[in-house]
């Protein structure tokens, strides 16, 4: 496929903050009143940090600027992955994870960071109460009526995925996600439908990607539903780091066995987007070198895939990158936005890179 750059990777959201400057796991959509939103979790020390915030900016301009990131959802704990899921006439379900506080400890423990963060995560940590701990860890989610001008309480999930429900034609919002643990024991990928009262209900599940007998750690899927009703979901697996298909034909009920899209190290995990011109979208980071963020197409509905397009690449990138989402301009060419490092050596930011085929 030919890719043609129309802007370059340019930061659209960080902080000037000497410390609190780390960025990353965006998510991008269109809200129903036609602004563009962009979640992240964000202000945080670094990759683990329980400062961690889910934050959200929008457009008004088509993403030529956005607002100022305001919170979403802010916990005690450190909260992550920002999933976006528009709804109805001027629905927003955004959705988050944390860890606990004994995996902000051994992460301190095994961190080369400076003493004066060290100690503001220590102190951080051990401010955090049995009771806080809690009623927040998990999986969250919390829902606003008014395109992200306001939100009610938070949520709880079963499961997790770094970019969110999907909205189905019938307006049912599904998620597809890992069952959300504590351990780094393997879970199974699982579809629920997500109600406005906060409850869900279990769907489906997809079967374990296995090699050989041994599991190969299936996580952060991503889902979308096509015209004549199938739902496509494209999964991290975290072994060789690569994407993998499956499909439902019943809601999410049923699903086929997982089929290998890119080659080993090939890239995850991926947000797919539908395209005015009938295409499907797949994008995804590459974490060996070149670092970059590439994109895979469909034109049958996904049952072959045109694979690793670059469309973002840079000299300061490293294995600290990715999580790109898409969303589709008024003259048909596409905004990304994702995470990266824009100096050597710096913090994460969140990137946005504007392109067509």
């Amino acid at each position: 496929m030919k890719i043609k750059v129309i802007k370059q990777p340019h930061v659209i959201m960080e902080s000037t903050d000497r410390l609190f400057n780390y960025f990353a796991w965006p998510t991008a959509t269109r809200l129903k009143n036609g602004k563009i939103a962009v979640g992240a979790s964000g202000l945080r020390l670094g990759h683990v940090c329980p400062f961690g915030k889910a934050l959200i900016s929008f457009s008004e301009n088509e993403g030529e600027s956005y607002s100022a990131p305001t919170p979403a959802i802010d916990t005690p704990l450190d909260d992550r992955d920002v999933g976006l899921c528009p709804f109805g006439e001027s629905g927003l379900l955004v959705t988050s994870f944390n860890n606990n506080r004994e995996a902000q400890r051994l992460w301190l423990s095994e961190s080369k960071r400076s003493d004066e963060v060290k100690n503001l995560i220590s102190c951080r940590v051990e401010q955090i109460s049995d009771e806080d701990e809690k009623k927040y860890l998990g999986s969250t989610f919390t829902i606003s009526y008014d395109n992200g001008k306001t939100f009610g309480e938070i949520y709880k999930s079963p499961i997790t995925s770094p970019h969110g429900p999907i909205e189905l034609k019938d307006g049912t919002i599904i998620w597809v996600g890992t069952r959300f643990t504590t351990t780094s024991e393997y879970q199974p990928i699982e579809a629920y439908r997500v109600n406005l009262d906060g409850s869900m209900q279990k769907l489906g599940e997809i079967e374990s990607i296995e090699e050989k007998g041994q599991s190969k750690m299936s996580c952060e899927p991503y889902a979308i539903q096509l015209k004549d009703g199938t739902i496509i979901c494209h999964i991290r697996v975290e072994y060789k780091f690569t994407t993998y298909q499956s499909i439902s034909k019943d809601g999410g009920k049923s699903w086929s066995k997982p089929v290998k899209l890119l080659s080993d190290f090939g890239g995850a995990p991926c947000h797919i987007l539908k395209h005015s011109s009938g295409a499907l979208i797949s994008t995804y980071g590459y974490r060996s070198e070149p670092f970059s963020i590439k994109a895979m197409f469909s034109f049958d509905g996904g049952q072959s895939w045109d694979t690793d397009n670059i469309i973002a690449t840079k000299d300061t990138f490293d294995w600290d990158l990715g999580y790109p989402s898409t969303v589709e301009l008024p003259d048909g060419s596409l905004l990304t936005v994702f995470y990266g490092k824009f100096e050597k050596d710096g913090p994460a930011k969140i990137m946005q890179t504007v392109w067509k085929f």
